[in-house]
């Protein structure tokens, strides 16, 4: 039986490789600085090369390309780069909101080929790229246990992110890859509260912890289910959202 890791090396992932995709959002880039504060080396991805500049530095390369059509060339990157692969965090993803009698076909196949068919994709690759096993995380959202209005094609893409974690970590389990997901709730971004201040109001209203999340919040959360302090789980969904979903409904 193999000892478990002192306690300060749970969160430890010094000599690891990580992908975070993307990296160009308030959230992503949050979880890449706090990957590679715990030790990993990062590949950023992102679509917006201004905002991943920052991110540069040593032990931290970037990335352009899409989710779904790049996926190849994104695991190829950490591997050229690194010369290996443990940890994939499937963070990037688009939230339009429209009222669900004004979407049309495209709009909805545009959201679930970002959403979903790029978790699936970049999944794929990762499975054949960690020989010594690893973890993928994706970050779904509560939306995916409890819909919103006018999100109706953004909450379906976040409840199959997390059947799909449930899937995966099946199937992968075998091959020593743990497959997690984390679901937030309303995460702080710049103007947020100027922009929807009754959307603010209400979320305040209803978590216990009264407060917005920040990206710090699920940072911590991946880096839990990336590390070995989460060596014995899999197929979970870490619900990371101040309480929201502890109300009843009714």
């Amino acid at each position: 039986m193999t000892a478990a890791p002192p306690v300060e090396r749970l969160l430890d992932l010094g000599g690891l490789v990580a992908i975070v995709t993307g990296s160009s959002g308030t959230i992503g880039a949050g979880i890449a600085r706090r990957l590679r504060e715990a030790g990993a080396s990062v590949v950023a991805h992102g679509r917006d090369a201004a905002a991943l500049e920052p991110l540069l530095g040593d032990g931290v390369v970037v990335v352009l390309g899409d989710v779904e059509r790049d996926a190849a060339a994104i695991v190829a990157r950490a591997l050229d780069t690194f010369g290996r692969l443990d940890i994939v965090v499937n963070n990037a993803g688009v939230q339009p909101v429209a009222p669900l009698t004004t979407l049309g076909n495209d709009d909805v196949a545009e959201l679930l080929r970002v959403n979903v068919v790029g978790v699936a994709a970049m999944a794929r690759e990762a499975a054949t790229s960690m020989p010594e096993g690893g973890a993928i995380v994706n970050v779904a959202s509560i939306e995916g246990l409890q819909p919103a209005f006018d999100h109706s094609h953004y909450a379906a893409s976040k409840a199959a992110v997390i059947m799909h974690t449930r899937a995966a970590a099946l199937e992968l389990g075998p091959a020593r890859i743990r497959v997690n997901s984390v679901s937030p709730g309303l995460i702080e971004a710049p103007g947020i509260e100027e922009s929807w201040p009754e959307g603010v109001a209400r979320w305040h209203a209803a978590a216990p912890l009264d407060r917005l999340g920040r990206p710090d919040d699920v940072a911590d959360a991946v880096l839990f289910l990336a590390s070995p302090a989460s060596r014995w789980i899999t197929g979970a969904n870490l619900v990371v959202d101040g309480g929201v979903l502890a109300h009843n409904t009714w």
